[in-house]
């Protein structure tokens, strides 16, 4: 019996075949740009870190999520990155921890955890990001929504949604306007997650049901909020969320859904999901968030996004035209060859005179320095 497991992946992992790695390339370029384009410097970050750095430099990093293991080197616990935001926050405080602020860095990279989420079984995912850190305002938050949907847009993604959300909206009303015991705050928060109506009650949150009803598309659902918030004690919120919403109208339909904390892991108080029209699941998140700061210093205030494109991967791929493959016959011209590549054309030079063009993916044969199709 022939041995196969040595050709198996592990679950949840994959590879890309030609078409789909070069979708994949093409997404990370356009997205690049976009961040270019924009003032977002990238960075690139390794593999591998110490697992106390990637948990300790923002709140909500969820260890038990990556892959851990011991360095012989230095026998202490490393970690495969599961998020790229952490080690971009590290960057901002070491390398660049004297750089001008408010100081813009974009970066793309795979990822990977130990699980995958709900229906979702991949391990390993794309993850292309921008950060603008050393502030957390509204003017701050526009500009990454609106680069998010810019970005996105460019890489191929069509009818593209926004749904805001309050990441600490529970913490912020519990506080004093609407209080709640200490054991009573996560339930709550979970039932409102959930937009579980019941549950809210038996969780001691009966006050908070409006909030299950400011929901849908944006106009509507702030209105409902701003009803809800009687005290005014989110009043500096909505009006942030009316801002960026009016910066970035036009450019995508957006939607609100305040209590949303599903993924908002560490953002505090703004955050955002997004998506794409024919493509299942968010694209990615984004939000306000505080990183630890420089030695010394309070942590830093940040706002950022971290799109997870494989879905536009697999979309871009499929929809892509064949390539233009030019075959160069045995004793071709190599400066043609050099002017053929120069205006476009891919070449697959022949090895040996048994290569069948047709088979080689070529769609043109060189024939006295023209392309002729095949």
């Amino acid at each position: 019996m022939p041995d196969t497991d040595r050709d198996l992946l592990p679950e949840g992992l994959c590879d890309r075949l030609p078409q789909q790695a070069w979708a994949s390339q093409q997404v990370r370029r356009m997205a690049h740009d976009v961040l270019a384009s924009h003032g977002y410097e990238r960075v690139e970050t390794p593999l591998l870190e110490f697992e106390k750095s990637l948990a300790s430099r923002m709140a909500g990093v969820q260890v038990r999520r990556m892959f851990r293991f011991v360095d012989p080197a230095s026998l202490r616990q490393l970690a495969l990155r599961s998020d790229i935001t952490a080690q971009v926050a590290r960057i901002a405080a070491t390398g660049l921890g004297h750089a001008p602020r408010p100081l813009r860095l974009s970066y793309s990279g795979p990822v990977a955890i130990i699980k995958g989420d709900g229906l979702d079984p991949a391990r390993e995912r794309l993850q292309i990001g921008a950060e603008l850190i050393g502030t957390d305002s509204v003017a701050a938050a526009a500009e990454i929504v609106e680069v998010a949907i810019e970005a996105l847009q460019a890489a191929g993604a069509k009818g593209v949604s926004v749904d805001f959300t309050l990441p600490d909206l529970v913490d912020t009303l519990s506080a004093e306007a609407l209080p709640l015991a200490g054991s009573q705050i996560e339930a709550v928060r979970k039932m409102l997650d959930a937009k579980d109506a019941g549950g809210l009650v038996d969780a001691g949150g009966e006050a908070y049901l409006p909030l299950l009803y400011a929901v849908g598309p944006f106009e509507t659902a702030i209105e409902r909020l701003a009803q809800f918030d009687s005290n005014g004690v989110l009043a500096s919120r909505i009006e942030g969320l009316r801002e960026i919403a009016g910066r970035v109208n036009g450019k995508a339909r957006l939607t609100l859904d305040p209590s949303e904390r599903h993924g908002f892991e560490y953002q505090s108080w703004f955050g955002f999901t997004i998506y794409a029209e024919g493509l299942s699941g968010s694209l990615g998140r984004g939000g306000a968030y505080r990183i630890l700061g420089r030695a010394g210093e309070e942590p830093e205030p940040a706002t950022g996004f971290s799109l997870y494109p494989d879905p536009l991967v697999e979309a871009v791929a499929a929809q892509a035209e064949a390539p233009r493959r030019l075959f160069l016959p045995l004793g071709h011209d190599a400066d043609v060859a050099t002017r053929q590549r120069a205006i476009g054309w891919a070449t697959v030079a022949a090895l040996s005179g048994s290569d069948d063009p047709v088979a080689l993916g070529c769609s043109h044969r060189l024939e006295n320095g023209d392309a002729i199709p095949l």
